[in-house]
Parts: structure tokens; sequence; C-alpha cells
């Protein structure tokens, strides 16, 4: 699977399981389901739109190197990449929210990015394992 179809099946499922974290995780650290459950969807629909720009981003870059292979220092590069500009557009929305400081929904944010980084990191991995390779990672043809 590759393409445009391939981003919208994994920004699918990736979402759906972060929401089921995300609430999970706000709701056992005190805060109201009903509110952590609007923060996770909310949130959710901003790391679609990043997910979807970053992977595009990350892809693009990826296919212009001239070895292609998705090593560890790569993947690692691309969870690290994404979780950074999340978190710049979720500290906001988390302390909206939540009606707490900057501050407080940023040190929240943190602890949710070291989650997610993890997650993210095995995800992508199983993810790739179960649908191949997308055509930026695979090594060039030669002619």
């Amino acid at each position: 699977m590759q393409g445009v179809k391939r981003k919208l099946v994994f920004v699918t499922s990736f979402e759906l399981i972060a929401v089921a974290f995300n609430t999970l995780i706000l709701t056992v650290l005190g805060h109201d389901t009903q509110v952590s459950t609007g923060l996770a969807i909310a949130s959710s629909t901003v790391a679609m739109l990043w997910n979807y720009c970053w992977n595009s981003l990350f892809e693009y870059w990826e296919a212009r190197r001239v070895d292609r292979t998705r090593t560890l220092w790569r993947r690692v590069l691309h969870a690290v990449g994404f979780e950074i500009g999340l978190l710049g557009m979720l500290v906001p929305l988390f302390a909206y929210f939540l009606h707490v400081a900057l501050l407080e929904a940023l040190a929240l944010n943190v602890g949710l990015m070291l989650f997610f980084l993890v997650y993210t990191f095995v995800f992508n991995l199983t993810f790739d394992k179960i649908f191949g390779l997308p055509l930026s990672a695979q090594p060039v043809e030669a002619n």
C-alpha cells in the first residue's frame, strides 16, 4: 500500500488508538472523563493534520537521501520531529481545555510526549512490518 491511501490508513489507525490512550491517561491523572475525551479528540484532530504534513515532509526529505534505509537513527529522528512539532501546537490547547497555566500544560504535554514518543516509534515499526515500507524507504533499483 502506497501514497495517499497509506497515509490515510496510517493516520486514522494511529489516532484512534491515541485517543483511547490519551483519554485513559488524562482520566487516570484526575481530569474529568468528558473533558479528557474532548481534549483527546481535539488533540487528535490537530495530530492527524500534523501527522499527514510531517510524514509528507519526512518522506520528501527521505526520498532525496542517497541511503534510503530506515535505520534506528532515522526512525528516532522521525518520532522526535513529530512529537516536538505536536508539542508546540498542543500546549496552548491543553492549557485552555484544562484551565491550567501554560507551564502546567507544558509539563503535562512533556509527560504525554514521552509516552507517545515510545508509542509513535513502536507504531511506525509495526505499521511498516504489516504494510511494508513506503516507496521513499525502498532501495533505488539500478537501471
